[in-house]
Order: C-alpha cells, then sequence, then structure tokens
C-alpha cells in the first residue's frame, strides 16, 4: 500500500514532528502502509519544495517505508507552458514541448541527492534513462508500460482524439529509439521494476484540454497490458530471459516493497502459491 502526498502542508507539518509524522507511523504499523508518493510536479497542486522532500525522505526512513517521486521540475514545466501558449501553441504538442528531458533529467537526480543526502530508499517513477541506475545507493528505477511499448510521436498526430490518448506527464518521447533503450536499461539491471501509472480518463474528459493543452487531464490506460509488453518487448525480443522477467514484473517489486517472500514469487507458503490437488 501506498499514501501520495497531494499538497505541501502535510508535508511541511510533519517536518517539525506534529500530527501527520505521527499519522505517517501509525499507517505504516498498523496499516501496513510502507511506501509514500511525492510529485516534484504540477506546481501550486501537488509539487514538494527541495526542504519537503528532505521532510519526506527522512520520515520514510525513520518509519522504515520507501519514497516513491514523480521526478519532473515543475517551475520549469510552468514557465515552459507559458511560453508555449504566449507562441500560440495551444495544441497538444506543447505538452512535451514544455516538458524536455532536461526538466525531467535535472529533478530525478534532484531528487536521487536528497535521497542520498538522508540515506532514503527511492523509487524513481517511470525510470529516467541513466539516472536511476546502481549508484551505491539504494535507488531504483521504474519504467512503465506505456513508456516501454510505445512512443511519444502518437500525441503529434492529426486526429486530435487520438494524440489525446496517449497524453501522460512525464510525457512519451517522440524520439523511436527510447522504448528499445529503456528496455535494454531493465534488462541489464540499470532499471529495477515495471509499473503501470495507470490514469484514465473518457475521450470528454481529454477534450477539457482541446483549445488549451494545459488543462487536458494526464494520464493513460495500460495496467491490464504491463505483462503483454514486457513478454513481447523483452522476452520475444530476446533483451531479457525469463527468470528476469520474473525479476522485473514480480520478484524485485516484493524486494523493494519489503515484501518478499509473501509476496513477488511462487511458492509454498506465498500468496501466490499453486496447490496441485486445485488443477485435479
Amino acid at each position: 500500500m501506498e499514501l501520495v502526498f497531494m499538497g505541501t502542508k502535510a508535508v511541511d507539518d510533519f517536518r517539525i514532528g506534529t500530527k501527520v509524522k505521527k499519522e505517517m507511523a501509525t499507517l505504516a504499523k498498523e496499516k501496513g502502509v510502507n511506501s509514500f508518493k511525492m510529485f516534484m510536479a504540477y506546481k501550486d497542486v501537488f509539487m514538494l519544495q527541495n526542504h519537503e522532500l528532505y521532510a519526506a525522505f527522512s520520515q520514510c526512513k525513520e518509519i522504515g517505508a520507501i519514497s516513491q517521486v514523480h521526478a519532473e521540475n515543475g517551475d520549469l514545466i510552468r514557465q515552459g507552458a507559458k511560453k508555449m501558449l504566449s507562441l500560440g501553441i495551444t495544441g497538444l504538442e506543447g505538452h512535451e514541448l514544455c516538458r524536455p528531458e532536461e526538466v525531467e533529467a535535472e529533478a530525478t537526480q534532484r531528487a536521487v541527492t536528497i535521497a542520498h543526502a538522508e540515506r532514503c530508499s527511492m523509487l524513481c517513477m517511470h525510470g529516467f534513462r541513466d539516472l536511476c541506475a546502481p549508484t551505491g545507493r539504494a535507488v531504483f528505477g521504474e519504467p512503465i508500460a506505456a513508456g516501454l511499448g510505445t512512443d511519444g510521436t502518437h500525441c503529434w498526430h492529426k486526429d486530435w482524439a487520438h494524440a489525446a490518448k496517449f497524453v501522460m506527464g512525464p510525457p512519451l518521447r517522440p524520439d523511436l529509439s527510447t522504448p528499445g533503450y529503456l528496455m535494454d536499461l531493465l534488462a541489464n539491471d540499470d532499471l529495477s521494476v515495471t509499473g503501470t501509472y495507470n490514469c484514465t480518463f473518457s475521450v470528454c474528459q481529454k477534450a477539457l484540454g482541446k483549445e488549451d493543452f494545459t488543462k487536458i487531464p494526464n494520464g493513460v490506460n495500460e495496467v491490464g497490458d504491463r505483462m503483454s509488453v514486457i513478454w513481447e518487448k523483452g522476452l520475444h525480443s530476446r533483451k531479457m530471459g525469463e527468470n528476469r522477467f520474473v525479476a522485473v514484473t514480480s520478484s524485485n517489486a516484493g524486494k523493494i516493497f519489503i515484501f518478499y517472500r509473501q509476496k513477488g514469487m511462487i511458492a509454498q507458503g506465498c500468496d501466490a502459491h499453486l496447490d496441485a490437488t486445485a488443477t485435479r
């Protein structure tokens, strides 16, 4: 289970040891919540400042939880979006243009640095390139099914409804080599585990951003495709073997979130135990 920080007030409170700090400890100890997610994007909504990230990481370390991070520089995204709109760019191409890879890279490196300063384990969601590779620190990278299975050229499609289906943050990149490159990192253990970041919206909901890309809901449907994408793009392409496939889809997640062996493997006594009598 995880808890998502959806604003700065809560983190500020527990930074000085008040109510939220106690609530986090209770959630971890009594309710099994062993991860807390922080956003570095979505300024004035979800975005945390550096001192708030440090406070969150510190508390996660204290209670034995892992921190999860959505790493993008919210300040730069805000300024980039203003620039696009001032240039008359209101279509969906503006979404990717105001969120260049450098914005993601800077935030990822900053999160890694802050986590290292506090010696806190961290899972970087979306797993940006090489920055989450092993560095002697407990930092794990998690590419998602969408990023491994397709690319951002769809966001430039002339059919707006088609393009809107692929809008998410961080955005899918138009570089056709990116999915294969991320799969290579996953196969080589530079990235550790796969996720989905499933967040679905109807065409009508996506239409909120038809005249202004900054208003479109971010998210794609991928929860039912993760296993097939990794199997096809990883195993069938011979980038990884069957054991690595099991690791990145199951066992590594169990280890990172401290559920292994209860979860993440098929064995007697585990949640995925297969009873031979069930097939009779």
